[in-house]
C-alpha cells in the first residue's frame, strides 16, 4: 500500500480513530506497549477470553488523543476474529457530554443490539 499523504495527515489527527479493521487504517497503528510499559488490549482481551461466559467490567482511561478509541477499535477487531458480538459506540456521538446519566449510556448500548 502507498503513503497516501492526506489519509496519513487524518490519521495523526486525535479527533480521528483508527478503525484497524480497515487496511488503509491499519497500515498507520503503531504499538506503543513497549513504550506504556505493558500491552493492555492484550491483557483485556484475555480477561474477556477467559472469562468462561461471566461478565467482566474493565476500566480503560487515558487523556484526550492517547489512542483509546483506537486500542479498543483494535480489540474490537480481534474479538470479532474470534467470533465475538461486541457492542461498540462512540458516546460523543450518540450521547449529549453536557448532559449524560447512566440511564442514557444503558440505552445507547441497547440502541446498538441487533433487532430480533
Amino acid at each position: 500500500m502507498s503513503l497516501n499523504l492526506g489519509r496519513f495527515f487524518r490519521a495523526c489527527n486525535p479527533r480521528y480513530t483508527l478503525n484497524i479493521s480497515k487496511p488503509e487504517d491499519r497500515q498507520y497503528y503503531i504499538d506503543f506497549a513497549p513504550v506504556r510499559g505493558s500491552n493492555v488490549i492484550r491483557e483485556l482481551k484475555r480477561t474477556i477470553t477467559f472469562s468462561d461466559h461471566q461478565p467482566t467490567c474493565q476500566l480503560f482511561t487515558g487523556h484526550i488523543g492517547c489512542g483509546k478509541s483506537t486500542e479498543l477499535s483494535r480489540l474490537k477487531t480481534e474479538l470479532e476474529a474470534e467470533k465475538f458480538h461486541v457492542v461498540y459506540f462512540e458516546s460523543s456521538q450518540d450521547l449529549d457530554m453536557a448532559d449524560v446519566d447512566i440511564s442514557d449510556i444503558l440505552l445507547a448500548i441497547a440502541a446498538k443490539f441487533p433487532k430480533v
